[in-house]
């Protein structure tokens, strides 16, 4: 082996082949095991997000695959309707000065499956760095033709069912872009705005019970109040329940509309009297059908006032009920600058009571950035109360589990109370809707226009026109488990895989996403006894990536850290660059600048993908969100280069040499047994934080033995055997190294692909392990051996340290150096003590580094002596000739002297009141820790300046 671990050396290279001997496949034996990624955009990148998901499914993938289970990781990705056309446009824009209007539907949609073909396997290629073992054979896209047939199928027999209708609804409309889109893509933001109060005028004279004619609004978007149809006031307000039933004149369009009783007007709050302007908020919609009163949509696709107003009764459809006329003044304005005009208007009618300053928040599109408009429009929805009653009981008797359970509450809130799915956007990349309407604007659903002809007996003269409209990218998603399987073409694949094991996700597309998944998934796929199946079994929701501060990753804040470059290294120029270059705000970039030169000075060295890995599992513990330390990835490339060198160690001592693999006679020591006890322990955990979902300990079991038990003590145990011992003994510790080795690397292999495999390709031949394959990725995955738990030797071996820790502590007090040889006096030995000391004097001798032991009667005095204990068993060192005793008390009054300042200097400054005031609770608790250790660290001092000066 190389005398230096260095991942860039290994991995790519390893990858490569592993993907051509096809071991990412199922194997055709064994259960089925299988798990669907999350797609991610085709416009997308790998994050954190991924890297940290993607990791634990690999994880998972792996071990089941060791465990013999017929393994399906099936991969895709989603093709992304806005941000996809969005990227294309800006291209064309860009590279032609065209719009996609100047191309038209069709040779647009061309224009971005070859976008799609160049640029759009970004994030798959990326993938394999992370070494994700995915059967790439199998890769789907959204927009394939067996998806597409899918979408198509789903949408044509739930509008058969009547579980999908076309209706007039508010939505989330987006002005720039002239869609609808999700709350999803609603990006809310704090900002400074102005809360305007205006008085509209009562009619027929009424009066409140203070005298006034007029009632007073409030309203941060005067613009809406064109779409007026109600005034509400709480019914038990006695400022205004006896005007419930009167009307008010609404100014600028001299509409009369009523004044009605709704608990949604808060008595306590403003002035207690709600404009209801039922076509442009979501509260006052719901305030609306409540009161039965009329909708006016006042705006275009633009979010520019109309010339003529749409009026719609309570169900959407087309009304008479007041007049459509808006003022000629305002008609085609934007919605901004007809607030100014409406505002000043009000004013120079004498209505504009006040404006005040008020903090609000508004929502925007998250990618075109402009404030997103309630609007009410034409969309196709989907019925979703009926598809929740079984999706709900899905998860209430157990077919499906959420770890952490408390996500469950979050599920069930949003299910119980679900509304209906809004499902078209208005775009031209995406599955097209299989609508077609006559002249007359009558809609038939089929999955071709030959179907819906021949259904409805339509002749050809007869002009049919498909809706332009796409489905919401959410709804091809929702049937990912079984589309992706061949549905509904072939049922193979669904009988072996599904329903899967694991949805590995983020909380916050609970509601858009695992909810929708788990709907569609069982209205769609049952199984021979016609009960519904669940898309996956478990739904595992992982915490979010936040930077060391807890912030939220962005690139606006310059704290994105890209995991390729903790895989690869970065210099800090090429660091810079990609976190501020093409940045539009200079301050902006000066500020990223400046953090980034502060937190990376010397850009992001690389740590390998073994090491990454290792770091996303040890913080993965259920659902907390993991504020990302770069030290913790340091020590885990620590980590990775212990277990290199300790390979390396025992390749040296085993390599050409006898390992007993041939029948010849073995001996075991006490460290041999030990750490072969110690090993089933770790098996056994393993498997246990695994089956719990915790990665976070089963990471650290791993890190525990390998570290602390593997390297730092069975490896110095094995010396004075290999190098003292007899030819049985050496053979039994050759072969303990080799098997515990090879055992541990298949016991990391899920964690840590490369290091385990390319180290296990070389130990693996000095063992008499039974290999199926060339790859450690299908061996068996290490199971309890009961017969190698050796709780005596676990015990015994624990003594031994103990007492070796012991001297080397004595040592480190006194300032003896390690290679000098010291006497060691023992007080109050027991039987067992004894025993121990008969059985392990080699290794006593040898790791502690010891002159002679002496045991002493018992009412023996010994001389002055540094001593410590293990159990009721007195270890003594005698001092006398081994230090210096001047020179030792001189350098202990001098550090005494050093932190007896250290310690008052802290005292004082968490005795300052104006300190302890103004600090935060951490920076205090850290002062405080520091004190505490240094006081500790005092104690010991002065104790072992007495004993010396005792000498």
């Amino acid at each position: 082996m190389e005398k230096t671990f260095n991942p860039s050396d290994i991995e790519q290279a390893l990858y490569q082949s592993w993907e051509e001997q096809g071991y990412f496949s199922p194997t055709g034996e064994g259960d089925g095991y299988c798990i669907a990624i999350p797609p991610p955009n085709v416009t997308g990148s790998l994050h954190m997000g991924h890297a940290f998901q993607q990791t634990i499914m690999d994880t998972l993938i792996r071990y089941q695959r060791m465990q013999g289970k017929n393994t399906l990781w099936q991969s895709g990705s989603d093709h992304a309707g806005i941000a996809t056309q969005m990227v294309v446009e800006r291209k064309i824009a860009a590279e032609e000065d065209k719009t996609r209007h100047d191309y038209g539907r069709e040779a647009f949609i061309d224009k971005i499956w070859q976008w799609k073909e160049q640029s759009g396997g970004t994030i798959s290629e990326q993938m394999r760095r992370l070494g994700n073992s995915i059967d790439w054979n199998r890769e789907r896209f959204t927009m394939d033709d067996g998806m597409s047939e899918a979408v198509q199928e789903v949408f044509v027999r739930l509008f058969e069912d009547d579980l999908i209708y076309r209706g007039k609804r508010l939505v989330n409309w987006d002005p720039k872009f002239h869609t609808a889109i999700s709350d999803l893509e609603v990006e809310n933001k704090d900002k400074k705005g102005h809360m305007w109060h205006l008085r509209y005028p009562l009619a027929n004279g009424a009066k409140t019970a203070d005298g006034l004619d007029y009632l007073i609004v409030a309203t941060t978007r005067p613009e809406t109040m064109l779409g007026d149809t109600g005034v509400a006031v709480n019914p038990e307000d006695p400022r205004y329940k006896d005007l419930i039933g009167q009307h008010v004149l609404l100014p600028l369009v001299n509409r009369l509309i009523p004044i009605v009783g709704d608990d949604h007007a808060d008595m306590e709050k403003g002035t207690g009297c709600v404009k209801i302007t039922p076509a442009h908020d979501f509260n006052d919609n719901e305030v609306g059908k409540r009161c039965g009163l009329a909708m006016i949509n006042i705006f275009d696709k633009n979010a520019a006032v109309l010339a003529q107003a749409e009026v719609y009764d309570t169900n959407g459809e087309v009304s008479e009920q007041y007049s459509a006329e808006l003022p000629a003044d305002i008609a085609g304005l934007d919605r901004f600058e007809a607030r100014k005009v409406i505002v000043e208007q009000f004013e120079q009618l004498g209505l504009l009571d006040s404006v005040k300053d008020h903090d609000l928040v508004a929502p925007y599109g998250d990618r075109s950035g402009v404030i997103i408009e309630p609007l009410l429009t034409d969309q196709w929805y989907v019925r979703a109360a009926p598809l929740a009653k079984p999706a709900v009981e899905a998860v209430e008797n157990g077919d499906i589990e959420f770890v952490p359970k408390q996500y469950e509450n979050m599920y069930f809130a949003w299910m119980r109370d679900i509304q209906d799915w809004c499902i078209s956007r208005q775009l031209w990349w995406g599955h097209r809707i299989p609508a077609w309407y006559d002249q007359n604007g009558k809609v038939y659903v089929g999955r071709s226009e030959q179907e819906v002809r021949t259904k409805h007996s339509l002749a050809d003269d007869i002009l049919l026109k498909q809706d332009d409209d796409v489905l919401d990218t959410w709804f091809s998603s929702a049937l990912w488990t079984f589309s992706t399987l061949g549905w509904p073409n072939s049922m193979e694949d669904i009988k072996k895989f599904h329903s899967t094991d694991v949805l590995v996700t983020g909380f916050d597309i609970i509601f858009f996403w695992v909810a929708r998944m788990i709907m569609m998934t069982m209205h769609f796929i049952k199984d021979e006894n016609g009960q519904p199946q669940v898309p996956f079994k478990k739904v595992y929701v992982t915490g979010l990536i936040r930077d060391e501060n807890g912030d939220k990753m962005s690139k606006s804040k310059g704290n994105v850290v890209d995991p390729l470059d903790m895989i690869d290294g970065i210099s800090l120029d090429d660091l810079l660059e990609k976190r501020t270059g093409n940045m539009m705000q200079p301050q902006l970039a000066q500020k990223i600048t400046k953090l980034t030169k502060k937190e990376y000075p010397n850009g992001i060295e690389a740590h390998g993908t073994d090491a990454l890995r290792f770091t996303l599992t040890s913080v993965a513990s259920t659902g907390r969100d993991i504020n990302w330390d770069m030290k913790r990835l340091d020590g885990y490339r620590n980590f990775c280069n212990k277990l290199w060198n300790a390979s390396r160690y025992v390749l040296m001592n085993t390599e050409e040499h006898d390992c007993g693999l041939n029948n010849s006679e073995v001996e075991y020591s006490l460290a041999d047994r030990w750490i072969k006890s110690q090993l089933q322990q770790t098996i056994k955990s393993v498997h246990e934080n695994f089956a719990q979902f915790r990665f976070d300990l089963a990471s650290q079991a791993l890190y525990e033995f390998t570290w602390n038990q593997f390297c730092d003590w069975y490896l110095e145990l094995t010396k004075p055997v290999l190098f003292k011992g007899n030819e049985a003994q050496q053979r039994g510790t050759r072969q303990t190294l080799v098997e515990t080795l090879e055992t541990l690397l298949r016991l990391m292999h899920p964690i840590m692909p490369f290091i385990t495999e390319t180290i296990w390709q070389r130990v693996v031949p000095l063992t008499n392990f039974a290999k199926n394959g060339n790859s450690i990725m299908t061996q068996a995955f290490p199971q309890v051996d009961q017969q190698q738990v050796d709780s005596q030797a676990s015990e015994d071996l624990e003594w031994v340290k103990q007492f070796i820790v012991a001297i080397r502590n004595i040592r480190g007090e006194m300032d003896i150096a390690p290679s000098k040889p010291l006497p060691v006096l023992l007080k109050n030995v027991s039987s067992e003590d004894q025993r121990r000391l008969d059985e392990n004097q080699q290794f006593l001798a040898s790791l502690a580094k010891l002159e002679s032991i002496q045991v002493l009667a018992d009412n023996e005095e010994g001389p002055a002596a540094a001593s410590a204990v293990v159990g009721e068993l007195s270890l003594l060192i005698p001092m006398a000739g081994l230090i210096d005793k001047d020179a030792e008390l001189a350098r202990l009054s001098k550090a005494i002297e050093k932190l007896e300042k250290d310690t008052q200097k802290i005292s004082a400054k968490l005795g300052n009141e104006n300190f302890v005031a103004k600090a935060p609770a951490a920076v205090i608790d850290k002062e405080k820790a520091k004190l505490a250790d240094a006081e500790s660290t005092l104690a010991k001092m002065v104790e072992q300046k007495e004993q010396i000066a005792a000498l």
